[in-house]
């Protein structure tokens, strides 16, 4: 029920994002709009920039050149984050905390949006 309510109130929030090209197939078809602006910044900044800003003093392991810091950083690496982050056998971030709502919602960002 309360991922009905969230994707409602998605369907309705006003966006700028562009469909990707397969956003009328699987995943995508009927997709709530899912944008950097209601809803990507905000995880990535809550759930992944404590690790992977540039400007963290402890990266806690993380890689160097592995930085979420803009748009541009987080789109060149959709793939390992989907992999990662929103998958059945999701790692990141290690300390959890992250709702399966919150992760079908990334999956949705990163697959049919931008």
């Amino acid at each position: 029920m309360r991922r009905l309510i969230l994707l409602s109130a998605l369907l309705v929030a006003c966006s700028d994002g562009d469909p990707k090209e397969t956003a009328d197939t699987g995943l995508c078809a009927d997709a709530p709009v899912v944008t950097y602006a209601n809803f990507g910044e905000g995880f990535m900044t809550e759930n992944c920039q404590p690790c992977h800003a540039s400007t963290t003093l402890d990266r806690n392991g993380a890689p160097e050149d592995v930085s979420f810091d803009t748009l541009d950083d987080v789109l060149g690496h959709a793939d390992r984050i989907l992999a990662r982050s929103a998958g059945d056998d999701a790692q990141m971030p290690p300390s959890g905390g992250v709702s399966a709502d919150d992760r079908y919602l990334l999956s949705l960002w990163l697959t049919c949006w931008e």
